[in-house]
């Protein structure tokens, strides 16, 4: 079946389906259906009861790559996702007006992707301390960490701090092999990747060296106040109400935080209450404190990962 729209542009084909025709799987793989292009056609098998959602995509689809703006496949996974809601209002301003949060060490920029994002890094800007909360692979931590290295270049902090309180999860950091750096350090590790693929390796571990950029379990930060720095706590919701009070009391002049976690997804043994819970709960009515929540519909990953949390979520009810 033929969609009532047309694409014209040689560039604006290209920008459309994307490497190897790989935006145009999306369709397969998330919505059971076929979508090519024959000519300028749009064509599809999908039954007459899906075209009249798949002609309001395209044609957010077709605006945007005619606009000169290169689409992903995340792109247009989210832009399916917020068809399906209905939600498809504003989403043009949203790529065209998006503002770069940073150019990282391969030359890549990296912007907000969805309407959520967009609001997290306003909040970041605008707010001491922001609370970024809900599912993984909504990036939390990513869009903070890259925010944090921007106003590290930009000069509007002068040190980078990145902390995760330490769960163990079955094993006892004791009898694990090492001096207490090697222990702690695979806990750590989502923290240096972000920060590999910002700066690049070599310059993130002079800054490491310095003292620029550090790396710590939270315990590390009891007794300190941190000023003149961008502080992330992530995975907040393995912090205790103790751990995330003295935390947040570690805030110093100049200085911004970001806590990031999933409420819902807390590792801490049964009956300890989450300090990331807590605070929400106590401190969202403060000037300056922002808590931006992310939903399901701004986890941008592969179509598979959608439909193994829809089966999961299925299940646990």
């Amino acid at each position: 079946m033929k969609l009532n729209r047309q694409i014209h542009h040689v560039d604006a084909i290209s920008r459309l389906v994307g490497v190897q025709d790989r935006n145009l799987l999306v369709f397969k793989q998330y919505l059971g259906i076929t979508v090519s292009l024959h000519g300028s056609d749009i064509v599809t098998d999908a039954h007459h009861d899906m075209i009249p959602l798949l002609e309001a995509i395209f044609d957010v689809l077709i605006e945007l790559a005619e606009h000169q703006i290169q689409l992903t496949e995340r792109d247009v996974m989210y832009i399916i996702k917020l068809a399906e809601k209905n939600e498809l209002e504003d989403v043009f301003e949203l790529y065209r007006n998006r503002k770069k949060v940073l150019v990282n060490d391969l030359g890549k920029s990296i912007y907000p992707k969805t309407f959520t994002q967009k609001k997290y890094i306003e909040a970041i800007e605008n707010s001491d301390l922001v609370f970024g909360v809900g599912p993984a692979g909504t990036g939390k931590t990513y869009l903070a960490v890259a925010q944090a290295v921007s106003d590290l270049k930009n000069g509007k902090v002068k040190k980078l701090i990145l902390t995760r309180p330490v769960v163990e999860a079955g094993e006892n950091l004791g009898f694990l092999p090492g001096d207490l750096k090697e222990k702690v350090d695979p806990y750590l590790v989502p923290l240096y990747d972000a920060l590999y693929e910002m700066l690049g390796t070599q310059n993130t571990m002079s800054l490491l060296e310095k003292g620029v950029i550090e790396i710590a379990p939270l315990a590390y930060m009891r007794g300190r106040t941190l000023e003149n720095a961008f502080v992330i706590l992530d995975e907040a919701q393995n912090t205790t109400r103790v751990q995330m009070k003295m935390f947040l009391t570690r805030l110093g002049f100049a200085s911004k935080m970001v806590i990031t976690g999933d409420p819902s997804q807390s590792d801490l043994p049964k009956g300890i209450p989450s300090g990331l819970n807590q605070a929400i709960a106590i401190l969202t009515d403060i000037d300056s404190i922002s808590v931006i929540t992310f939903d399901k519909i701004d986890v941008v990953r592969h179509p598979l990962v959608q439909r193994i949390l829809e089966r999961y979520e299925t299940n646990e009810s």
